[in-house]
């Protein structure tokens, strides 16, 4: 090796030293900013914030620290946990290309579902979104309700045959996990993962339903190596490095990524093909051409140079759609009507009201659907005290002040009105936090009242300007990187809830439930199992 490539190592691997260590050795304009003490000298809270049993750290932290409070991330680092509303808004919409997601959100997705939209920033990501716009308005939902109805028909089937075979508590997480993921395979890419009877399963669908769990393992190279990796380091290199790595886990996640992948290219030539066919032929597919990505390849087809995606993009965005839609909304769903199993007044109003709107039994109008005051407020509440993710992390680009909706009080004593945002920190979002937050929701922030919806919400919530696109919450954040399949997740929850409701009674079964802290929070049968699972008893209503 000559003496020059010798020093252009030397220097980029002090460089990297530097960046690692430079937090133990300079102060921080951020450390009059009060918060926890580090839990570890490497990883600082990382331990404490990204941990499945969390929830108490979570809770006292923002009980003692308010809504801005300043944590240790590894090696030194600071970073912020914010919920304050007036801060959130110029994270989330006046200064959001500042605050942009952390790289190792980036990097880490753009490896594991290809460049979609959880892998894309600024301009890259505005530019897919305005092709994904059209095909999840709520003129296409409509299009949508007799396929989600269809389809929830069949879960039903299958679940009434597993209640005249056993009396055994039904795991109803599995069944949703497997609904949702079939209703994402139709209604997005005119594609059937399951069919929903026993002991089916699909390779695509067991490695989507794999990766959260997978991921878990992982962390602390998802989040603190592997963005290093992808900064510094060629893909093969990369891949080849994983490769070798001796660790089960890291082959686990592999396996699954590479799974994804694989599945998701062929679907698409599937697609592609059918489509050079002409629409005789997509009209014999699943979803008969009105599935999301039937759409968006007709119009990625017909769209200017300019605006038109790659081949690889339009995958990436099967994988990212497949993946968003499939936990988040089961999980949901699956936590709601746990909540009515331990609530049977609630269920029983719930069903009065779906009874009412339909007394022949027929399927629900989407129209009426999604006007049903009970059963849109029993949703909103539920997504508002549990939403399905707990967190999302920016990275600001440069540095910036953050406004505050009330002042604080530094470490020194003195009042801050707002916080000097050093470039490069970490921010987290708290959308658990903010939702429960009790300057704008009233003393009762952390109990599930579904009639808080029914009669004005105090002036408070209007006042704050929570920036979320979605009931002045969080849950599906706000901006120019809100959840784009909000209504899609919305639908497919009213429809199972009114199919379901209407053909079954559901009460707590003999498993506790344990719901999880993760990248989607998940249900477990107790506090010290792995295994996702959430098991209730049902019974079947006399028609």
């Amino acid at each position: 090796m000559t003496s020059a490539p010798l020093l252009a190592f030397g220097a980029a691997l002090i460089a990297i030293i530097w960046k690692l260590f430079q937090g133990y050795l300079v102060k921080s304009p951020l450390d009059n900013i009060p918060g926890p003490e580090r839990s570890s000298f490497w990883l600082g809270n990382h331990g404490d914030i990204f941990n499945r049993h969390a929830w108490n750290f979570h809770d006292r932290a923002r009980q003692l620290f308010g809504p801005v409070f300043r944590f240790w991330g590894p090696f030194a680092s600071r970073g912020l946990f914010v919920y304050d509303p007036k801060a959130l808004n110029s994270i989330i919409v006046k200064d959001q290309l500042i605050y942009e997601e952390s790289r190792w959100f980036i990097s880490w997705n753009k490896y594991a579902f290809g460049l979609g939209l959880l892998s894309t920033l600024g301009e890259h990501h505005r530019k897919q979104r305005k092709l994904l716009n059209p095909v999840f308005s709520i003129n296409h939902m409509r299009h949508m309700a007799p396929i989600f109805y269809q389809t929830t028909h069949r879960l039903r089937t299958a679940i009434t045959a597993e209640l005249e075979a056993s009396s055994a508590d039904v795991d109803v997480l599995n069944w949703m996990g497997r609904l949702a993921l079939e209703l994402i395979g139709q209604g997005g890419l005119g594609y059937s993962f399951d069919t929903l009877v026993a002991h089916t399963h699909n390779e695509f669908g067991d490695a989507i339903k794999g990766y959260v769990p997978a991921i878990l393992n992982v962390i602390i190279l998802r989040n603190i190596i592997y963005p290093y990796m992808d900064e510094y380091i060629p893909a093969k290199v990369r891949r080849f490095i994983l490769d070798i790595l001796p660790f089960r886990s890291v082959r686990r996640i592999q396996k699954i990524i590479d799974d994804m992948h694989s599945h998701s290219r062929r679907i698409f030539n599937e697609k592609k093909a059918a489509l050079e066919k002409g629409d005789g032929a997509v009209l014999h597919q699943v979803g008969e051409g009105k599935d999301i990505m039937s759409i968006l390849l007709k119009a990625n087809m017909e769209a200017s140079d300019e605006d038109r995606l790659p081949e690889d993009e339009l995958i990436g965005q099967m994988t990212t759609l497949v993946f968003a839609a499939t936990d988040t909304t089961s999980n949901a769903v699956s936590r709601i009507l746990e909540l009515l199993a331990k609530h049977q007044d609630v269920q029983d109003k719930m069903r009065a009201e779906l009874v009412a709107a339909s007394p022949d039994g027929e399927d629900i109008p989407y129209d009426t659907l999604v006007a049903l005051p009970y059963m849109d407020a029993v949703c909103r509440e539920t997504l508002r005290l549990h939403p399905p993710v707990n967190m999302m992390s920016r990275e600001t680009r440069e540095d910036v002040m953050m406004p505050l909706s009330e002042p604080i009080q530094g470490v020194n004593g003195e009042t801050i009105s707002e916080i000097f945002v050093p470039k490069d920190t970490s921010v987290i979002v708290s959308i658990r936090a903010c939702n429960r937050n009790k300057a704008i929701w009233g003393e009762d922030a952390d109990e599930w009242k579904p009639e808080r919806w029914l009669s004005p919400l105090p002036e408070a919530v209007g006042n704050a300007h929570v920036p979320g696109v979605y009931s002045h919450l969080m849950t599906f954040l706000g901006g120019g990187r809100a959840c784009i399949g909000f209504k899609f997740s919305q639908l497919e929850m009213k429809v199972v809830l009114a199919v379901m409701l209407r053909t079954f009674k559901f009460f707590p079964g003999k498993n506790e439930i344990y719901w999880n802290m993760g990248g989607v929070n998940y249900p477990t049968a107790g506090k010290d199992s792995n295994k996702a699972c959430m098991y209730l008893r049902l019974e079947r209503i006399a028609s």
